[in-house]
Formats: structure tokens, C-alpha cells, sequence
């Protein structure tokens, strides 16, 4: 009988691991954003579930205790897509639908273009790629929306400054996150080593080598965006389509946050469903 994977481990690293829904179901991989963790998926996967697929959902490195390293050229890009090529590779059958939210789409986003193998289908949420992101900040405003990122690259202050409730909250609420949501990821950003090993994923940005970020995604490809959110800017999503060679589909949520998975994950959960039967 098929068991339950609670684990993946690679390079001395232990990574915690959410796995649901029907044993024999189709697995789809959850990867989460900054700075929650696996539990930013648990409004989605029950729809997930419904419909037969068996889900995923890892607490990334600097996110499961058991995966903390200290340094930031410890977060480099090719390391966090590496981390879930072990997951994937674990998974029934090696290969996966593969959904990212946030710094959790980056990451989809590069596993999809260096490892395509390995995925079925590739859904992005709110993060468009990589290469058009790079782009839209010198096209466009986006630079401007993406200040904290250069804060965050500062030592120490990020992680006091988060580690405030009122601090916390003002970020996620006043961005539009619901309160149950914002609730429960101000709680685990009072763990200080915690919050500084999701800085560390910005930290690591100047130090991960570029053509990580450039290659095109032949996959099929669902790229999932919502008109309200505050850190990402139309310019990088419009771009997007240049970089996928394979099927491709854009779906924009009308007044709707950053925070998707939190706030509509009805809908998403039925854009998933509609991508990974067209291509299943």
C-alpha cells in the first residue's frame, strides 16, 4: 500500500512535507511564498482533493527547522529549485503538476525551464517569470513596488522590524491578506530564525547566477495574477508570454490581493483544475 511522505531529505537537509488527498490521485506540488509556509494552501488543496489529486505542499528550505542553514549563498535560486527536484522526484511516478505562489512561482517558474522532465504543467501565481519580472523594473514602475526587496538585503533590521506585531500585521493585512490568514503568519514570524532564513531568499538574489532565471518554460503553462496586488505590477505579467514556448494561459483576478491562495482559493483552485485536465 502507497504511504504518506512526510519527508524529503537532500544535502543533510530535512524538509517537511504535507502530503493529502487520494493515495492514487495525480500528485500536484504546492510550493508556498514568502513568508508563510505550507499552511498557505490549505483553503486550496481540498478542491484539490475533491477532484481526485493527491497534493504536496513542502515547508521550504529556511521554512521546515530541519532546513535551516545559516548563510544567504545557502538560498540561492538553483538550490531551492534542486529542493524540489527531490521532492518531485520522490513523488509516485517522479513527475508532477507543479503550482507556486510568490517566491514558491519563482521557484516553479525555474524547475519548469531546467527541468521540465519533471513537470507536467506549471501553474504561476501572482510572480510572473523570472526574466520578465527582471525586465519590468526597467521597463516599467515595478522597481518601485519592489523597494522592500532592497531593505531586505540590510542585516538584522528586516528581521527585527517583522518580528513586530505591528509591523507583521501592517505588511500582510494592509496588503490585503485576509485577517485569519494574517493571524496565523504574524504568529510565525515571531520565530526570529525562522524570518531571517526567508529574508535570506532575497539576500541570496544579487548571488544566484543569472541564467537560472532566463531559460524558457516549454511546459504548458498557467500564469495567474490578481489586479490588486501591491507588489506586483502588470508590466513583468504582460511580458511573460515571451518566455513560454509551450501551451500557455493568463488569468487576471479582478479585485483581488496578493495573497490569492488566502483570498480566492475557490477560484484558483478551479484554474488549477481546468490547466491540469486540458494537459494532464
Amino acid at each position: 500500500m502507497e504511504e504518506r511522505i512526510t519527508t524529503v531529505e537532500r544535502d543533510g537537509l530535512r524538509f517537511d512535507i504535507r502530503d493529502d488527498g487520494p493515495l492514487d490521485g495525480e500528485p500536484i506540488v504546492l510550493l508556498h511564498g514568502f513568508p508563510q509556509d505550507s499552511r498557505s494552501w490549505d483553503a486550496v488543496a481540498p478542491h484539490l482533493h475533491a477532484a481526485g489529486y493527491r497534493t504536496f505542499a513542502p515547508d521550504q528550505r529556511g521554512y521546515s527547522p530541519g532546513a535551516r542553514p545559516p548563510r544567504r549563498r545557502d538560498y540561492l535560486l538553483e538550490l531551492l529549485v534542486d529542493d524540489v527536484v527531490a521532492l518531485v522526484e520522490a513523488v509516485p511516478g517522479g513527475r508532477a503538476h507543479v503550482v507556486g505562489h510568490d517566491w514558491g512561482a519563482a521557484v516553479a517558474w525555474v524547475l519548469a525551464a531546467h527541468r521540465p522532465e519533471l513537470v507536467r504543467t506549471v501553474t504561476a501565481v501572482s510572480v510572473p517569470h523570472p526574466a520578465a519580472f527582471l525586465r519590468s523594473f526597467v521597463t516599467g514602475p515595478q522597481l518601485l513596488r519592489s523597494w522592500y526587496m532592497l531593505v531586505f538585503q540590510l542585516p538584522w533590521i528586516p528581521e527585527i522590524l517583522l518580528g513586530k506585531e505591528t509591523v507583521a500585521r501592517r505588511m500582510l493585512s494592509g496588503t490585503g491578506q485576509p485577517s485569519a490568514a494574517t493571524d496565523r503568519d504574524v504568529a510565525r514570524l515571531k520565530d526570529r530564525a525562522a524570518v531571517r532564513a526567508g529574508v535570506n531568499w532575497y539576500r541570496a538574489v544579487p548571488l544566484s547566477n543569472p541564467k537560472w532565471s532566463f531559460a524558457k518554460v516549454t511546459v504548458p503553462t498557467l500564469m495567474v495574477w490578481s489586479d490588486k496586488d501591491s507588489a506586483i505590477g502588470p508590466g513583468g505579467v504582460e511580458a511573460t508570454a515571451r518566455y513560454v514556448t509551450g501551451p500557455y494561459r493568463r488569468e487576471t483576478l479582478v479585485g483581488t490581493s496578493h495573497w490569492i491562495p488566502d483570498e480566492e482559493p475557490e477560484k484558483l483552485a478551479r484554474l488549477v483544475l481546468e490547466h491540469v485536465a486540458a494537459h494532464g
